[in-house]
């Protein structure tokens, strides 16, 4: 699988030549961004920049800050800058690892409960812990939490 940095760089070559301007410009944000996080590792030896699972991570902030941004703009009735935002998450998740589906989701949170022994509310640290260590950058843990509670028979 090619790294994400290099798929960014076909990405942004493959925009350009289409003449599509909102892909070339949230490809563009996407590398400043990464240029912007490199700069800030340097400083404790990682001079090729951070890691894919990181990039992963930071996508995935500029993806919540953009939904964020959709309710902010929808509120002020402003649905053109709204759909500039959903445009831009589309090409930022089309680098994105596939997310997991709720059926999925739940398989792998009863897999998760099994593994660790969890039996309480108590025991939540302990699956949440697996999941991360399994599911990093494919599973979404805000919805995953509530699942969990339910697995575990909180409500």
């Amino acid at each position: 699988m090619p790294m994400l940095r290099e798929k960014f760089t076909e990405a942004l070559k493959t925009a350009m030549k289409a003449k599509n301007e909102r892909a070339v410009s949230a490809v563009r944000m996407i590398l400043a961004k990464l240029k912007e996080r490199d700069i800030e590792v340097r400083p404790k030896g990682l001079v090729e920049g951070i890691p894919d699972p990181e990039i992963v991570q930071m996508l995935q902030g500029m993806v919540k800050q953009r939904r964020e941004s959709i309710e902010l703009y929808e509120q002020g009735k402003r649905p053109e800058l709204a759909q500039k935002e959903r445009d831009e998450i589309g090409v930022i998740e089309s680098f994105m690892p596939k997310q997991l589906s709720e059926a999925e989701m739940a398989a792998a949170i009863k897999e998760a409960v099994a593994a660790t022994g969890a039996s309480s509310i108590k025991d939540m640290g302990k699956v949440m812990g697996a999941l991360k260590a399994r599911y990093a950058g494919t599973m979404d843990f805000a919805k995953a939490g509530g699942m969990v509670k339910a697995e575990l028979g909180v409500t």
